[in-house]
């Protein structure tokens, strides 16, 4: 599917116009309710349920039991493949409806297109397109998984979702910026027992608002695992920024249908864990429909799903070990091991749930509790086992001072004694003055980069848009 470039909007400096949702959608065009015989066509475009091993995967874990958030747009539970699937939701936009299910901000449609492809159960055929089908029904695929088998099937259909809306995107009207949005949202996920926090979306800085700091370090803390994409190239991304590059968050790159990485549905960065479908992707709209679309905002919901069929299997299994099966089973890709381009490899579901893993200490991509201390200064107090253990100062060795001689007063001939202390007496004042001058000049340069790195904390400049395009059902 070729992509159709949005508008990008013009650069603006409030926090809260700065970040968007990771695959920002174009402006749907004509779009029409979807038909049986066309929902069933959508679920046979799902080739990643295949390729990817997650029907395989299927035989282990359907994602029972595991609640998954999805920090978006909001998600339309009245969709006929989300039947069930939402159980609880919030607004922390102060724009939104209280359960976070209508859709709001730059692309309102996004979180229903996101949850769809993560936890989405199909739905039955209707009645009288049952006689067309009756081929088809010989050789069901997915008979027995989800409600039915049209419509669109999530990685993980018996997950659930708790939805939280966001207004990103553009000017929020109740005035509520990013920087309170998104810790608002996070912390509330994790309060309502979500295992796993989706988050389809990115800025265009690798640093994030310090207000953050605490909310993703209360989510590791409650051992939950945190999923981001990697942005979009189309979408002027063109490395990874914020919340992808939070410490111990995994960052989601998109690959083509070939399964190569996609040259405008991906960005790159040091940061990204793994790579997913980005690219031909279909998922549900608000109102029963369909689109056709593209994007890391799509790759991710697939890791998330993934991330639940794991934590559905191995219920007592760490948000450090989950990351670590998913990103030691992918398959390699790029240059031979870790890469920005594809991170550890391609995502393999059924290695994930099924291979075995030697157990990690921790987290392979890192630690907030162990970040904050080192670049906020020690502001946000770290756990005290992640606390590094800090070393004694040694004092360094000063000779015992000697017990000055007296000596005779000088006479009229003693004149070069009296020039010689008079020089030294002289050297040593130099000496002291030209240590004060450094001194001070020492601490005027480090309040002014003091101030720089404080200036500089948590800005967020504006992002571009991503690509999606409806296709009439």
């Amino acid at each position: 599917m070729r992509h159709r470039e949005s508008e990008r909007p013009s650069r603006r400096s409030s926090a809260a116009k700065a970040i968007s949702l990771g695959s920002a959608l174009a402006v749907l065009a004509t779009l029409m309710l979807a038909g049986p015989a066309q929902a069933d066509s959508t679920r046979d475009k799902q080739y990643w349920l295949d390729s990817y091993g997650i029907r395989a995967a299927w035989d282990e874990s359907q994602g029972e039991g595991v609640k998954v958030a999805v920090i978006d747009s909001g998600v339309d539970s009245t969709h006929p493949d989300l039947k069930g699937a939402v159980v609880g939701g919030t607004d922390v936009s102060g724009s939104g409806d209280p359960d976070g299910q209508r859709g709001i901000g730059q692309t309102p449609e996004h979180g229903t297109l996101v949850a769809t492809l993560l936890a989405g159960r199909g739905h039955a055929p209707d009645e009288d397109t049952k006689d067309d089908k009756k081929d088809k029904e010989s050789k069901p695929k997915d008979k027995g998984i989800g409600a039915g088998t049209d419509g669109v099937i999530g990685v993980a259909p018996k997950a659930q979702i708790l939805t939280a809306s966001t207004w990103l995107g553009t000017p929020n009207p109740s005035g509520v910026g990013v920087d309170e949005q998104i810790p608002a949202a996070v912390r509330w996920a994790v309060d309502n027992g979500a295992q796993v926090i989706n988050m389809s979306l990115t800025s265009s800085s690798t640093s994030w608002p310090e207000s953050w700091d605490a909310a993703f370090l209360y989510a590791e803390q409650h051992d939950v695992v945190v999923v981001a994409a990697a942005g979009n190239r189309a979408g002027g991304t063109e490395q990874s920024g914020a919340p992808a590059t939070i410490p111990g968050v995994l960052t989601v790159a998109g690959l083509n249908r070939d399964g190569q990485a996609s040259q405008e549905a991906s960005a790159q960065s040091i940061v990204i864990g793994v790579a997913a479908p980005a690219e031909n992707l279909v998922g549900g709209l608000p109102g029963g429909l369909y689109a056709d679309w593209s994007g890391t905002s799509g790759a991710t919901p697939l890791v998330s799903g993934v991330a639940a069929l794991i934590r559905s299997k191995y219920p007592d299994m760490s948000a450090a070990q989950v990351i670590n099966r998913i990103i030691s089973t992918a398959k390699d890709s790029g240059v031979p091991g870790h890469d920005p381009i594809y991170g550890y490899g391609i995502l393999n579901a059924e290695a994930a749930l099924n291979a075995e893993v030697p157990e990690v200490a921790a987290n392979p991509l890192g630690s907030i509790a162990q970040w904050i201390p080192v670049h906020r200064r020690g502001e946000v107090a770290a756990p005290e086992s992640q606390s590094p253990v800090q070393s004694k100062a040694v004092a360094p060795e000063i000779p015992e001072p000697t017990t000055p001689v007296a000596v005779p007063p000088p006479t009229e001939d003693s004149v070069l004694p009296a020039i010689l202390v008079f020089s030294f007496g002289a050297l040593i004042a130099g000496v002291l003055a030209l240590g004060a001058v450094q001194t001070a000049r020492a601490r005027r340069s480090a309040r002014g980069k003091q101030a720089v790195e404080d200036a500089d904390t948590g800005f967020i400049p504006p992002i571009r848009g991503g690509n999606q395009k409806p296709v009439k059902r």
